[in-house]
């Protein structure tokens, strides 16, 4: 009878914590970091042609929907404590499902396959590498506000440890996101890890194209590096011509 009691006990308590993960719709938008750099949807990721757009700047976004779904982009700047002049970037795309649980905190369930990371260590490698990226996130707890200074929405993420993330702000609503299913399902991908890696050439100094992962040939060349010296001397005809023109004239 204990026995039978204890496991309508535990069969009731996971039937309550079942029912008790659900959606807010508070969190429905899209939210971005203060630079507006970076924002999911079609303008950072291209799922059919596996391209990256890679923003201006560093930030990260998420974006919810009302019946469960999420979508997250990140791009940051990782530093080289060994060599400060050589920093790392990453850039991350994932889509799923979230549930706000019975304690107030969220769990982020990717669809595995679907996740891509580009990883850019210009100093090591001329190539970029391109791969599959599967992470469950959790966050301890976070808040929807309304920002003191600016007077917009404000979405306050706190990490599994109660560590807080940097503020995002409602760029959209309704979202701005590529559609909720699973956009490229394949019966050999790994649901751990990376299975498909491709390289790609690129440099940090370039902050405003996009990146092919799939060894094609990038269409925008990079910039060239400014000639001082050619525009110096320049500068020095261009004073002496004015010299000239103000006794001729």
């Amino acid at each position: 009878m204990i026995l039978s009691l204890r496991s309508s006990l535990a069969a009731g308590a996971g039937l309550v914590s079942l029912v008790a993960a659900q959606t807010d719709p508070q969190l429905t938008g899209t939210w971005t970091t203060k630079s507006r750099s970076v924002i999911t949807g079609p303008g950072f990721y291209d799922p059919v042609n596996e391209k990256i757009f890679e923003p201006a700047l560093t930030g990260f976004s998420y974006s919810f929907t009302d019946d469960g779904h999420y979508e997250e982009a990140y791009y940051r700047a990782v530093s080289n404590p060994t060599d400060p002049s050589c920093p790392q970037g990453i850039i991350q795309w994932q889509h799923g499902t979230y549930a706000k649980n019975a304690n107030g905190s969220l769990t982020l369930t990717p669809f595995g396959v679907d996740g891509r990371q580009l990883l850019s260590d210009p100093c090591n490698n001329n190539n970029a590498v391109f791969t599959r990226y599967n992470q469950i996130e959790f966050f301890k707890d976070y808040e929807v506000a309304v920002d003191g200074y600016s007077k917009a929405r404000r979405l306050n993420l706190f990490a599994f440890d109660g560590s807080p993330l940097n503020p995002m702000y409602l760029a959209y609503n309704p979202p701005e996101m590529l559609p909720t299913q699973t956009l490229n399902p394949t019966a050999t991908a790994s649901s751990t890890g990376a299975t498909f890696t491709g390289k790609i050439r690129r440099s940090l100094e370039d902050t405003d194209g996009f990146v092919e992962p799939q060894n094609k040939n990038v269409l925008r060349k990079r910039r060239e590096p400014v000639n001082a010296e050619k525009w110096w001397w320049m500068g020095v005809g261009m004073t002496a011509l004015g010299g000239v023109g103000y006794y001729c004239f």
